[in-house]
């Protein structure tokens, strides 16, 4: 039988169990943040560059954004669909032919109402949780 004083230090099993749930929302809010912004990532990091997809892949890496490949394909088919990219074949000296991605013009026009919108909420989220923090 465990005395009062075992029983304080060990955490009970419920307390336990909703803390990894805390853990595993804030795992999946983190995520889904991140989710949010990838488009116009993908879409800023193409303004004004063509790059094949493993470079916006290494671009959003070296971000921290962690993405991986089974990701970012469909996100740029999605896009393509959308009319907001086209790409081009291009053969490359080291390997296979490359796709290029590039900005249609109506994904400029969008890029630009995004940007509009990003910094529209980023102010109003860092007057929110008073960050001083631009």
């Amino acid at each position: 039988m465990q005395t009062t004083e075992t029983m304080e230090q060990s955490p009970p099993k419920e307390g336990l169990h909703k803390k990894q749930k805390e853990i595993m929302n804030v795992e999946n809010t983190k995520a889904q943040m991140r989710k949010g912004v990838l488009e116009y990532c993908i879409l800023s990091i193409l303004n004004g560059h063509d790059k094949y997809a493993s470079e916006i892949l290494g671009t959003l890496k070296d971000a921290k954004m962690l993405v991986v490949e089974g990701t970012i394909y469909p996100l740029l088919t999605r896009l393509k669909n959308a009319g907001l990219l086209n790409y081009r074949w291009e053969e490359s000296t080291s390997g296979p032919p490359r796709k290029y991605y590039t900005l249609t013009e109506t994904g400029k026009i969008f890029l630009k109402e995004l940007d509009t919108t990003w910094d529209e909420l980023r102010k109003a989220t860092n007057l929110v949780t008073n960050s001083k923090n631009s």
